[in-house]
């Protein structure tokens, strides 16, 4: 390697570093901050006090089971409308695969506050027929979530023969709920914890379309929570970015798994002639 190269290399390494460090410290300060200003006693020193607040405080306590409860059912529901009508598109009706791909994308073009006002007469129904619950965010917020799930399962979907394995299948005998659920589902896997994920953190996350239909999740009562309480509205809103962290990280480490059990592949030695005796 030449001298040349061997700066232009050193270069390019200095650069990353540097990338690198400076998007830690874009992430990290912040981060720290809100720690320290969690555990900081007015008066000097350090308590957990805000902390252990974050599961004696009742409304707080109501509303992270109300928000997991809410991306429990979000992924359920996103999971039982997308994949069989992608899979059902894909096998049967693929000229529809453009009109699909337009309504799950549209919520992108849309402001939230455009979805409220729209959602508001939609939900007066909702209220009538399911009640006035929280859960009941569900379905918007599962029309959020359609534009990163889709692009998610159809980059799954992608990258497998969906036609010759639904084929092969059918042809042993296998009817269709069999295939999509012991056939197409496990092959991708990836996919679909990569938008379970997303919905997750998604519904976690969300505070303007249950703050204007009046309903209370994690970052509504956060919010409340921060105008008379500021320290253990920030403990809590760290707390989630925390449990959303570590999802991130079991799913990249439950993908790991999973491509390196698809690559491992395993060779039958060659059978050998038998001499004669």
């Amino acid at each position: 390697m030449s001298t040349a190269r061997i700066r232009a290399h050193r270069r390019l390494q200095a650069f990353r570093i540097a990338v690198f460090v400076l998007l830690g410290l874009f992430f990290v300060v912040p981060l720290g901050s809100m720690a320290a200003y969690s555990i900081r006693v007015p008066g000097g020193g350090r308590t957990l006090e805000f902390w252990k607040q974050l599961g004696q405080d009742p409304d707080l306590r109501g509303a992270i089971v109300t928000s997991l409860e809410l991306a429990f059912l979000t992924v359920a529901l996103m999971l039982v409308l997308l994949v069989p009508t992608m899979i059902w598109v894909r096998l049967r009706v693929l000229w529809m695969s453009r009109v699909v791909e337009f309504l799950c994308l549209l919520p992108l073009t849309i402001p939230a506050i455009v979805l409220v006002v729209g959602l508001k007469g939609v939900y007066a129904w909702v209220t009538y027929f399911f009640g006035d619950s929280s859960l009941t965010l569900t379905f918007a917020y599962v029309v959020l979530v359609l534009p990163y799930a889709y692009r998610s399962i159809d980059a799954g979907l992608a990258s497998i023969d969906v036609i010759t394995l639904s084929e092969a299948a059918r042809s042993l005998g296998a009817n269709w709920f069999t295939v999509i659920t012991r056939i197409v589902v496990p092959n991708i896997g990836s996919a679909l914890l990569s938008a379970a994920f997303i919905s997750v953190a998604l519904v976690l996350g969300e505070f303007t379309l249950a703050s204007l239909l009046n309903y209370n999740n994690l970052q509504v009562v956060i919010n409340l929570l921060g105008k008379s309480d500021s320290q253990t509205s920030v403990a809590a809103s760290l707390a989630s970015l925390i449990f959303a962290f570590v999802l991130l990280v079991m799913l990249s480490f439950v993908g790991r798994r999973r491509s390196a059990r698809r690559a491992t592949i395993v060779i039958a030695p060659a059978p050998q002639p038998m001499k004669e005796g």
